[in-house]
């Protein structure tokens, strides 16, 4: 059957494609065939994934941009189409789940912050950059959510509730943009990324979940091919969960 995840000729934008899952994301699908723009708040770490993906024989942009202020997202985007002519496949990576003292506690500027990055700046890249594959030849858009939005904890609330809003405007943007843009939302689970780092152990072990670990980075790969590639052409709307089966 060849290559059943071929993306050949396709275009993929990766918002914090420098590291973590999105860097696992960048390099899967540069080695089926896509060229790759790279973005990150560090422009050099971009550059250093970007030269990666150069050596594996694709074109790569690597552009620096903090999602969660939109009059960055202008230039961002002009820069993809300027040097790519299109985007087939938006992958809203970025995020970040800083944790809050209490609900009481948590200061408006931190509330701002959370929700900026991880629901504002995805919901306005989608309608850029969807808007744009509906016009054009279509295009899949993957946002990166998380377990916290189905399993929300009060340390991380504000953060839940950013991702369960992404999760909502996931099937938003389906409806708005179908049929010829496909949306839909991986949520991963605690994945031993850079972040992990500062977990205790038995927070690694993950022992509530049905497999009774956290996932390697590179486990995230075959969903996210999945939907990037036409292998997922009957898919659009859905929450693909990448979390161990957690309880």
């Amino acid at each position: 059957m060849g290559d059943l995840f071929d993306l050949s000729g396709k275009v993929a934008l990766v918002t914090g494609g420098s590291r973590g899952l999105g860097y696992q994301m960048v390099k899967a699908f540069a080695a089926h065939g896509a060229d790759v723009i790279v973005t990150s708040r560090k422009v050099d770490n971009c550059r250093a994934v970007a030269a990666e993906v150069e050596d594996m024989g694709r074109r790569a942009l690597a552009y620096g941009c903090n999602v969660a202020r939109w009059e960055e997202l202008d230039g961002l985007v002009e820069a993809a189409y300027a040097a790519f002519g299109k985007v087939d496949i938006l992958v809203n990576n970025a995020g970040s789940s800083p944790l809050a003292p209490s609900s009481l506690e948590t200061s408006e500027q931190l509330f701002d912050r959370i929700v900026s990055l991880n629901f504002k700046g995805p919901f306005r890249l989608c309608a850029m950059i969807g808007s744009r594959m509906a016009a054009g030849d279509g295009g899949s858009i993957i946002n990166v959510s998380s377990a916290g939005a189905l399993r929300p904890r009060p340390e991380i609330a504000p953060y839940a509730g950013a991702k369960a809003a992404l999760n909502a405007v996931t099937t938003a943007f389906a409806f708005e943009y179908g049929p010829k843009v496909r949306v839909n939302t991986i949520s991963p689970g605690r994945f031993l990324t850079d972040v992990s780092d500062a977990w205790s152990e038995e927070h690694k072990k993950n022992p509530t979940a049905a497999l009774r670990r956290s996932g390697l980075p590179e486990e995230i790969v075959t969903a996210a091919l999945y939907l990037a590639s036409d292998r997922s052409s009957f898919t659009t709307g859905s929450i693909v969960r990448v979390d161990g089966g957690i309880a």
